[in-house]
């Protein structure tokens, strides 16, 4: 999820990811198959998957787990043919975009449309928003001593990067999707620690935000996202909100 600071959203959702290890170990799980069956599956030779293995471990997801996927990617074990497909809609000027991978499309449609519609608002047509993101990779590097953006835009600009911001909390990393492998390998090979966790070859990052200087908006907009967030098939939700500090700082104080 997008808000006003990648690392406060980050921060307010680690408690409940924490709690949703299952969730979380399923949306790799699955994202590995899919990458195997595409590029192999030979971490060496597969740089996508070589990213996500190094981002299932920072879940913690166990080994046997990503043994599991990737055998499945690669057809030693049985798997369901796993499609993806976006849904998004429009919420009190908020844009919301959902990214899925499921092994019944009508199941995922009429999950994600009834908890659209619980929240107030319908599924809309494709393009309605997500004209409002553009698919980037982006690369969260914690704050650390010593480090500075000086050095980070250094090493990020060199490998390729487009972006980098500087928050409370951390940098912010943006680059093309295609250079996302080269950029993150060349922020590490520096010596600068990476949340491999929170990174994403293919995020979308808004382009256009909606300002939210309310707090229960912003509440019911985050609720919103954790309910699409908890469906099984759903592998992302984006939103557009750009919180302010003060929103930030109630949301971080009711924990």
């Amino acid at each position: 999820m997008s808000g006003h600071s990648h690392w406060a959203t980050i921060k307010r959702a680690k408690g409940a990811a924490d709690a949703k290890k299952g969730k979380i170990f399923s949306k790799l799980g699955k994202e590995i198959t899919i990458v195997v069956k595409a590029k192999g599956g030979d971490p060496n030779t597969n740089p996508t998957l070589r990213t996500l293995i190094a981002k299932a471990k920072a879940a913690q997801m166990p080994n046997d787990n990503i043994e599991r996927a990737i055998k499945k990617g690669t057809g030693e074990l049985e798997s369901a043919a796993l499609v993806d497909a976006t849904y998004e809609g429009i919420k009190g000027g908020i844009a919301i975009v959902v990214t899925v991978l499921t092994d019944n499309k009508n199941r995922a449609a009429a999950e994600v449309g009834n908890v659209f519609k619980k929240n107030g608002t319908e599924l809309a047509k494709q393009g309605s928003a997500a004209r409002l993101f553009d698919r980037m990779g982006q690369i969260m590097i914690p704050a650390a001593d010593g480090l500075d953006e000086d050095k980070v835009m250094e090493v990020a600009l060199e490998a390729g990067a487009e972006d980098v911001l500087s928050e409370d909390g951390g940098f912010t990393v943006k680059c093309q999707p295609s250079d996302f492998t080269t950029v993150l390998e060349a922020i590490k090979g520096a010596g600068i620690a990476v949340d491999e966790e929170n990174s994403e070859e293919r995020a979308l990052i808004p382009n256009m935000t909606a300002p939210v200087d309310d707090v229960a908006v912003a509440k019911a907009i985050n609720k919103f996202v954790e309910m699409l967030e908890n469906l099984e098939d759903v592998q992302d939700v984006y939103t557009n909100m750009e919180t302010s500090d003060a929103v930030d700082a109630a949301l971080e104080a009711e924990g």
